[in-house]
């Protein structure tokens, strides 16, 4: 495959400790050009070559054979089945059957599982996966002790009566125990879910309550920050609020290294492996319809609960083959990272990359101690190849003055890729200033949604300052105007035209269909509307520029503003309230947390300090407002609905009339108050914001 843009060396980049606030990096500057060698080498390239010996079809560059993966629909996806060796029981009947969105019809006939296609990877002397947590070095963990420790929990699960289409859900941080058990879960044929104990019981019951799960997984506590946080009484919590269900297991952690043993209805984890090894010739997984829920992952819960979006084995399978293989050019051994807890997607991503015999880095505790740079000494330590970062810690080093490549030593790193909210030119070119110079930035962004990136890296193609290099193969995305038309170098709305195997099946509950439709489908009928501000360049970079919607993103994590509302409205002194998270320049980002209270009764200190210790304790740290501010009304629609993103417009400098119908509000003032604050505030550059 020919790439028009292929060189033989890196492009010239920034000096070795350039944060990128220091020099002026323009948007679209060339700042990198894989050379002949990794453009050869390339898994896409490789795929490219297959396509042409196999399939008789010759594509000249990226954007020819994405354009033909968005076309030919059935020979694409076909290709990959055949590609990747897709395992199946029983052989599919036609690739698309209904190509209606929603509601599309992939493989139909095909029975497979997705635990079998990572568990094929075992390798006798290989680790499977290596673990960090603060304060103790990095440690393997042979195949035979996680493919073994798989089996054998999948048939004690089966022992306590879990059968498909079961729940099970994990309360757990990002350990091995966790990956074993969601691979144990989905083995049988049950479907996972799972929150990380930062959690509070509440956020975790208004997630796992929707599933009436069997099995409940929790952990007495972790560590973060240096510190022991002791969660038994948030499981016991849990436990006690999931009506249905029968068995509790739980994964010690104790502070003072003393296990207390199991109270009565749960089993400690070593008890559960307690059996006779499971040989992999023994074990037999369970076959499932391609669409047959795999996992469960959760919405932010803008509006009401949060939407719990099902997942199917062979969708994801496919499309965590194609994004690991060719967006992130995984092969077999090597060690991809990214900062993550169990409650994110980008932990099932993680966890996927098992499917290309990659050997993931799994970290547990604060990645800014006990040094804010812990992250590149594990990346050195661990030798690995892919480093997933956020902006924001991007932020934190350059502020800092840390320069990594110096610090450490990175020969192994390939690639880094920053995912979790935009990233400007000046994140891009940190990069080559202060890792390595010959360096391939994947940056990619997606969703839970469809856990996967929409937009990403492609090894192949430059890296240009503040861009995404490309749409993924599959994914046919376009921003659109207000009317549905397609724009070109323009800022619309994110859409995908065509379906991907990887949408979700459902949501979950009797109306799962219907709210499925009416959350992506509702504005453009057929066309999925994802929620995301988008541009595409004349050269197919794209740009992701933040929330069409009012979904939160705090540190690349989704929040619900539903979340708050219910913590904060529930408040006897609080009539009214809203939420809105502001993009500011430099990757940062700034929450402001408006009150409507009581007549009489002022913001103090001590409800002020009330409101933000139950957002902590019922949800999570990152739940918490920036700041707090009293305000005479909030502003709904006649009706009732909170104008969270005519607020969220107003506090980044547009004029109230241009931003809102003063006639469709119920009370005008509160966004006069919304106006004045914006105007006379000091906690956030409004012009560099407006801008």
């Amino acid at each position: 495959m020919a790439v028009e843009a292929a060189g033989d060396s890196p492009a010239t980049a920034p000096t070795p400790g350039d944060t990128g606030g220091s020099a002026v990096v323009a948007e679209g500057e060339l700042l990198w050009t894989p050379d002949a060698r990794r453009v050869a080498e390339a898994n896409v390239t490789r795929f490219a070559d297959w396509l042409s010996r196999e399939r008789g079809l010759r594509f000249h560059g990226y954007d020819a054979l994405w354009r033909w993966s968005v076309t030919d629909l059935e020979g694409f996806w076909g290709a990959l089945w055949d590609y990747f060796d897709v395992r199946s029981e029983t052989p599919y009947s036609t690739v698309l059957g209904e190509q209606d969105m929603p509601g599309a019809e992939w493989f139909p006939g095909a029975r497979l599982n997705y635990a079998e296609h990572v568990l094929r990877h075992e390798r006798p002397g290989a680790d499977a996966l290596v673990f960090c947590s603060e304060g103790a070095a990095p440690a393997g963990m042979p195949w035979e002790d996680f493919a073994g420790q798989v089996r054998v929990l999948a048939t004690r699960l089966r022992a306590l009566g879990v059968r498909p289409g079961d729940r099970v859900c994990g309360y757990l941080p990002n350990v091995p125990q966790a990956a074993i058990a969601m691979l144990a879960t989905t083995a049988i044929g049950a479907v996972w879910a799972s929150a990380s104990p930062d959690f509070g019981w509440r956020g975790v019951v208004d997630r796992f309550g929707q599933l009436g799960p069997k099995v409940l997984f929790c952990v007495d506590g972790y560590r973060y920050g240096g510190r022991f946080f002791d969660r038994r009484q948030e499981g016991r919590d849990i436990a006690g609020a999931l009506p249905g269900l029968e068995h509790v297991i739980r994964l010690p952690c104790p502070a003072d290294g003393n296990v207390p043993a199991a109270s009565h209805g749960e089993s400690l984890w070593d008890e559960i492996l307690d059996h006779p090894p499971v040989p992999a010739e023994g074990f037999t997984f369970e076959y499932v319809p391609f669409d047959h829920p795999l996992w469960v992952l959760f919405s932010s819960g803008t509006t009401g609960l949060p939407k719990a979006i099902v997942h199917g084995h062979g969708g994801i399978l496919l499309e965590q083959l194609k994004l690991q293989t060719f967006h992130m050019d995984l092969r077999v051994g090597d060690r991809p990272m990214f900062f993550t807890t169990t409650g994110w997607m980008m932990w099932n991503f993680l966890i996927s990359s098992l499917l290309v015999g990659a050997c993931p880095v799994l970290y547990d505790g604060n990645p800014a101690h006990p040094e804010p740079d812990v992250l590149w000494r594990i990346a050195q330590d661990t030798r690995a190849t892919f480093f997933g970062a956020s902006p924001a810690y991007v932020d934190l080093m350059a502020k800092a003055g840390i320069v990594p490549g110096e610090r450490y030593d990175l020969s192994a790193l390939r690639t880094v890729m920053p995912a979790g909210s935009p990233v400007s030119p000046q994140c891009t070119a940190w990069f080559y200033g202060n890792v390595k110079a010959d360096l391939w930035i994947a940056t990619g962004s997606g969703g839970t949604d469809c856990c996967t990136g929409f937009v990403g890296g492609v090894p192949t193609l430059p890296v240009y300052a503040g861009e995404m290099q490309a749409r993924s193969l599959g994914v046919a995305a376009y921003a659109y105007d207000e009317n549905g038309h397609r724009v070109l170098d323009a800022v619309g709305e994110l859409v995908i035209t065509e379906p991907m195997p990887s949408m979700p099946v459902t949501f979950w509950g009797p109306d799962g269909d219907e709210r499925y439709r009416r959350t992506y489908f509702e504005d453009f009928p057929g066309v999925w509307r994802h929620g995301d501000f988008f541009k595409v360049n004349a050269r197919g970079g794209c740009f992701v520029l933040g929330r069409s919607d009012a979904t939160l993103n705090r540190q690349g994590v989704r929040i619900g503003t539903a979340e708050i509302y219910r913590v904060v409205e529930a408040l006897d002194q609080v009539t009214g309230a809203l939420v809105v998270s502001l993009d500011l320049p430099d990757e940062n980002f700034f929450m402001p947390l408006f009150v409507a209270l009581d007549d009489g009764v002022s913001l103090d200190a001590v409800l002020e300090r009330t409101i933000r210790d139950r957002l902590r304790r019922e949800y999570s740290p990152r739940h918490v407002p920036d700041r707090i501010i009293q305000v005479p009304a909030v502003p709904t629609t006649l009706t009732g609905k909170k104008l969270e993103v005519p607020a969220r417009r107003i506090l980044l400098g547009t004029p109230v009339e241009q931003a809102a119908d003063r006639s469709a509000v119920a009370d005008p003032r509160a966004l006069d108050a919304l106006a004045d604050y914006a105007r006379t505030q000091r906690d956030y550059p409004l012009a560099a914001a407006a801008a």
